[in-house]
């Protein structure tokens, strides 16, 4: 256990960041399950914006590292371009 006043602060802080850390590594994981497990191009659009978006952010906030980022964000596209645009239903 720390003795110091600073080592103390020092213990609270670092337990802060982690929880806000994990809070947004918790978020970007279920946003890049909820792109990869959409099927139709519409809902998969939808929550690619979120997920770039929230990417972004964290890479710029030092979260995560950018080119972490840019990794996750190539990934999502991907995935995002290999989908099929739904069918149209034709009148006959």
């Amino acid at each position: 256990m720390a003795n110091h006043k600073s080592a103390k602060k020092r213990i609270r802080t670092n337990e802060k960041k982690r929880v806000r850390n994990k809070i947004t590594s918790t978020r970007i994981k279920s946003t890049m399950k909820k792109v990869l497990g959409a099927e139709k191009i519409e809902d998969a659009e939808k929550d690619y914006k979120d997920a770039i978006a929230l990417l972004d952010k964290s890479a710029t906030q030092g979260k995560i590292h950018r080119n972490n980022a840019a990794r996750k964000k190539s990934q999502l596209t991907k995935h995002l371009n290999g989908l099929q645009p739904a069918e149209k239903e034709t009148k006959e």
